[in-house]
Order: structure tokens, then sequence, then C-alpha cells
């Protein structure tokens, strides 16, 4: 059963283009000569603009959805449609960002940030104009020459964060970006991250096993039931982001959400645990 929960002040009118559909999607892998059920008649809806963080027991086929939304891997059944067209391979209007930095390490910061636009073709003038703002965007002005074996870890993931979005796909597909990051680095990240997001008004879905990173980040957090994988719980979030963070995260409205979302994962994480069986 999914349900969703609706916070006060919520206006589901204020998003109402779908960008991404996903319909009765299930997902079976070959496993040792053996079927394994990944995804079961999985449904969701992400709206343009829209900011939607996905949470679940380990192994419940976030990053499969993830994958399969990039065009990397198909759909057994069901259809997954990107402006109401059906996903047949990988293509320039999703962008992905993955927990490993995935960065070019023979280019330098500015051509990493670059590369899409120069395989877009697009002139030059506009090249360095867009790599520039983007360098500005993540405060990484002075380390344009710098190779990524010269940077941190936190540095580098703001360039495949800004790499991703100069080439301005419709959509990012986040797979746990922060996830090697330390606790310090991860809430800087957190930030530009929001602040990328608020200046582009792309589509965003992040896959996250951080609670507390969904609620901060997202306009919705959905919960995935144990494998196979299906959206159980949706909650929709509105939280004043004109506070700043120490503000936002001691709000009663930020940990009850939070509280919320946490119990709703537990549930799940608890029937997937071997003593539940």
């Amino acid at each position: 059963m999914l349900v969703a929960i609706f916070l006060p002040g919520f206006s589901p009118q204020l998003m109402s283009t779908s960008k991404i559909e996903v319909r009765n999607v299930s997902k079976q892998f070959d496993q040792a000569g053996s079927p394994v059920e990944a995804l079961a008649d999985l449904n969701l809806t992400v709206n343009e603009g829209e900011f939607v963080s996905i949470v679940g027991p380990s192994g419940c086929g976030k990053s499969t959805l993830l994958y399969m939304l990039a065009g990397f891997i198909p759909a057994t059944a069901g259809r997954m449609l990107v402006d109401g067209r059906p996903v047949t391979g990988p293509g320039v209007d999703r962008g992905i960002v993955f927990q490993e930095y995935a960065l070019f390490p023979w280019l330098t910061v500015y051509d990493n940030i670059a590369f899409g636009l120069r395989e877009a073709r697009l002139p030059q003038r506009e090249v360095r104009a867009t790599a520039e703002r983007y360098i500005r965007l993540i405060g990484l002005t002075g380390f344009e020459s710098r190779f990524p074996r010269e940077l941190s870890g936190g540095m580098k993931q703001r360039v495949a964060l800004a790499r991703t979005f100069a080439y301005e796909p419709g959509i990012l597909l986040l797979d746990e970006p922060f996830g090697a990051l330390d606790a310090q680095t991860r809430e800087i990240m957190q930030d530009e991250l929001l602040r990328l997001w608020r200046s582009t008004h792309r589509t965003v879905i992040m896959v996250t096993h951080d609670v507390s990173e969904a609620v901060y980040l997202s306009n919705r957090v959905c919960v995935m039931s144990q494998r196979p994988g299906r959206i159980v719980q949706e909650f929709m979030i509105e939280l004043d982001h004109g506070l700043n963070r120490e503000e936002m995260v001691l709000s009663q409205a930020y940990t009850a959400i939070r509280n919320a979302v946490w119990l709703a994962l537990r549930r799940q994480v608890t029937l997937a645990s071997p003593r539940a069986q």
C-alpha cells in the first residue's frame, strides 16, 4: 500500500508537469542460473523541477531503478517514460553522478567540466563561458588547471557535479553522490548541490542511505520496500530553505519529518532482516 504524507503548507499544484513516469516496472536478474527479482510492480512519477530522494533497505533495488532510468539496463516488465517517451537507452537528457567521482584523471578541472560541452560541439566561446560559470558556482576559481589527483574528495565531487550540470541535462540522477565523503565535507556538498539545483531548476532523483540528507535536500522522499523493491510510502516535504542549516535541522518541522521518514525506513529494514523471516 502506498501512503503519501503532506506537510502543512504543501501545495501539490506547485508541481504538476510530469517529467518522469515509471509504470508497473519489474526487473529480474539471473544469478547462478536462478532468477532474482530486484523490482516488482514499481510506480513513480516525478514532476518537472522536483527533487526526489529514494531511501530503502540495502539491496532493495534503489540503484537498479536509477540505472534503468539512465538507460543502462532495461526493465523486465513495465514502462519508463521521460517527457512522455520510452527510455530505450542512455541519452543527453539524463546526467548521472556516481558515488565514485568518475573524473577523467588526465584532464584538468576546466577540461573535465568542459568535456560534455565539447562533445555537444558547442561554440568555443560558449564552452568557456559555461565552464567558467560552473567553476565559480562550485567555488574552485584558481583550481582550473589542477588535475583530479591534486584535489580533495570534496573538490572532486564538486567537479563531478559541475560537469553534469554544465551540459544542462533535464534530469540529474544521483547515486549516493556523497557517500564516500567525511561528515563535514558531506554537509558542504549538500549545500553546494542545493545551490546548483536552485540556480538551474533541474529535475533530480537521488538515491541515498542517509535519511537526514534526503529530508534536507528534497521536495519528496520515497521509501522503498525490501526486495523485490517497490515504493511503499512517500513524504512530501516543505521546509523553509531561507533558514540557515543550523536553524533548519533544529526546527520542529525538520525533526518531525525526519523522524517520520526514519521510522518508515526502519519498518522496511526490520522486514528485510533475517530475524523477520
